[in-house]
């Protein structure tokens, strides 16, 4: 039997995309619902709408709620959190990496790594070492960020955020049960819901 499917769309510079990232598996595997893990960029759809940076910064207030959230929202789930500075991280080589990463089983552990690198040690993950560091912790072949610059793959993260505005996706995390949208880390357990009785 076909278990229901939610994509999981996420930006590593999304901080709510973390607290998604760290419990999805385990809550996925008890709902039985597999999940398609979707790396996007969303410089391009803030640049889009007019915006040079996150959200959180162009709003001290939102800004300043939203890591008081995060930080009750990481310490109910037993999660370390930090600021990484700068706030947002740039994510591309990281996005690129997990493109092909989740092509092998051991996909979303590489993806996990990262945003515990990030957000629970706010190391730079922009750096080619922490990425290399991430790929190895999750046993991905060390040739693995040298494929991840290749032309097709650029090409391919390209195309994937091209795919999530064309979609209607405005922030991350996203989710999608066929074309049923839901966003932020807050309706996770939703998707879920409407998956498995839509899906």
């Amino acid at each position: 039997m076909t278990r229901p499917v939610v994509e999981f769309w996420f930006e590593f510079a999304s901080p709510y995309s973390y607290l998604s990232a760290m419990r999805l598996p385990s809550v996925a595997a008890t709902a039985g619902v597999e999940v398609r893990w979707r790396p996007f960029l969303l410089g391009p759809i803030f640049a889009a709408q007019g915006w040079s940076t996150s959200p959180f910064n162009l709003y001290p207030a939102k800004g300043r709620y939203m890591w008081r959230d995060m930080a009750r929202r990481a310490a109910r789930l037993g999660l370390g959190l930090c600021q990484p500075e700068p706030f947002p991280q740039n994510g591309l080589l990281a996005a690129r990496v997990a493109q092909v990463a989740l092509g092998r089983p051991d996909g979303d552990a590489f993806c996990r790594a990262v945003f515990l690198a990030e957000f629970a040690r706010g190391q730079d993950i922009s750096d080619a070492g922490v990425i290399a560091d991430c790929a190895a912790e999750a046993g991905l072949p060390e040739d693995v960020i040298d494929a991840a610059q290749s032309e097709a793959n650029k090409q391919a993260m390209r195309r994937a955020t091209e795919e999530a505005e064309r979609r209607g996706i405005f922030g991350a995390p996203s989710f999608f049960v066929g074309d049923e949208l839901f966003w932020g880390d807050d309706r996770l357990q939703e998707a879920l819901d409407w998956a498995l009785e839509h899906g």
